[in-house]
């Protein structure tokens, strides 16, 4: 911008070429009005005071040999070097005289000035005046704006020193759309994921820390027993609870894994009705039913997924289990369904949640970790879960996994 502006008002004032053409055209009047070069010198001088004596400059006249012939109170250097051409030339002056601008008269005379006291100044001050009117005039109008800009960065960086310093609760408000406002956008979220997930390890640990208790304590009083008097009953029992406590740490582990940012491979593509076939094989009383249709995912994942389902619809709800599957659109829809007494209200939004049991189901086999898994599965595919109640006596569990085309 100051480029431009200064290009524009240059081009505007710049005023070289007529001076140029005005000097010229007074060295002709000045040469006109002087005596001849064969007048006597002072003839020559008196019209040369009197044709600058309002000018106020110091002016001198040179003869052809460059010998002074008339001047104005000291008379000016003559010039160093010959003059060749017409025009106004520029040379240096000696010490008490600036630069001498002198030009050559058609019959051989010289005639030299200095302007030195009509000058107003160099063209680099008004330069330099003009850059540094516009440069403060620039600032001054961005002030506002950066400090505007600087004071949401600034914002910003508090909240980043304040979950730094352990507070997971720190968040910045969003101001404007710009880049800045996007950054605070994408700071929020992190917070929040970053916040859910110290959260969820800290509730995984202290649950599953109670959880082990019970089999830990069953194991060393079966293997107490065992040392005094071997009994099969009792090693059948220890195997169990062996396998038990095998089984809810593996639980922990997946859904340790899943909380990371090491997400695994979901480059399978995956026939949904074939693989809840294999499942519901090994359930009495399941009915399938579906469209064929594919995803994209880890077979691994979405079977473990599929088989928390259908237990937990065998341990908490009553048969039959009915499994159905609707192609819609861009999604794949999983329907599991049981004629249990089904879950109140108020409680549907616990149950995917880790270690959860509703009310009277405290003595069910299992930990509470099968529907979390199944939450965390989903949102690892892209997809969601929910639960629905259709009727008094019917829950349903929907698991959405993004289609694929």
């Amino acid at each position: 911008m100051v480029v431009v502006v200064s290009g524009i008002v240059f081009t505007i004032f710049d005023r070289g070429g007529f001076d140029e053409r005005v000097f010229d055209v007074t060295a002709h009047l000045t040469w006109k009005a002087l005596p001849p070069a064969t007048a006597s010198n002072e003839e020559q001088a008196d019209a040369l005071t009197a044709l600058v004596r309002e000018f106020d400059m110091q002016v001198t006249l040179f003869d052809a040999n460059r010998e002074v012939i008339a001047a104005t109170s000291i008379p000016l250097p003559p010039p160093r070097r010959k003059i060749r051409g017409d025009g106004w030339h520029r040379h240096k002056g000696i010490r008490g005289f600036g630069p001498v601008w002198v030009t050559r008269f058609p019959d051989g005379r010289l005639f030299a000035v200095d302007l030195r006291q009509r000058r107003d100044g160099h063209p680099i001050v008004g330069l330099i005046i003009l850059l540094a009117c516009v440069s403060i005039g620039i600032g001054l109008s961005a002030y506002p704006f950066v400090r505007k800009l600087t004071g949401r960065l600034e914002r910003l960086q508090g909240g980043v020193e304040k979950l730094g310093a352990g507070d997971l609760s720190a968040r910045v408000e969003v101001e404007g759309k710009d880049e800045v406002a996007r950054l605070a956008t994408s700071f929020n979220d992190a917070s929040s994921k970053i916040e859910r997930l110290v959260n969820s390890n800290r509730q995984l640990l202290a649950n599953a820390s109670h959880e082990l208790r019970t089999p830990l304590a069953r194991v060393r009083m079966g293997v107490e027993l065992l040392k005094s008097k071997p009994d099969p009953k009792r090693q059948e029992a220890l195997e169990n609870d062996i396998a038990e406590l095998d089984q809810l740490i593996d639980e922990i582990l997946l859904m340790s894994r899943l909380d990371t940012n090491s997400a695994p491979q979901l480059n399978e593509n995956i026939d949904v009705l074939a693989l809840a076939a294999e499942e519901c094989s090994r359930y009495e009383g399941c009915e399938l039913s579906g469209d064929v249709c594919e995803v994209r995912g880890n077979s691994k994942l979405l079977r473990r997924a599929i088989r928390n389902l259908l237990d937990n619809a065998h341990k908490h709800g009553e048969p039959p289990v009915a499994l159905n599957i609707k192609a819609l659109d861009f999604d794949v829809c999983i329907q599991i369904s049981d004629s249990g007494d089904g879950i109140a209200e108020d409680h549907r939004d616990h149950v995917f949640e880790p270690f959860y049991r509703a009310p009277g189901r405290q003595n069910v086999q299992g930990y509470g970790l099968g529907l979390a898994l199944v939450r965390q599965i989903a949102e690892t595919h892209g997809g969601r879960v929910h639960l629905t109640q259709n009727g008094p006596t019917k829950s349903t569990v929907e698991l959405v996994l993004p289609r694929l085309s």
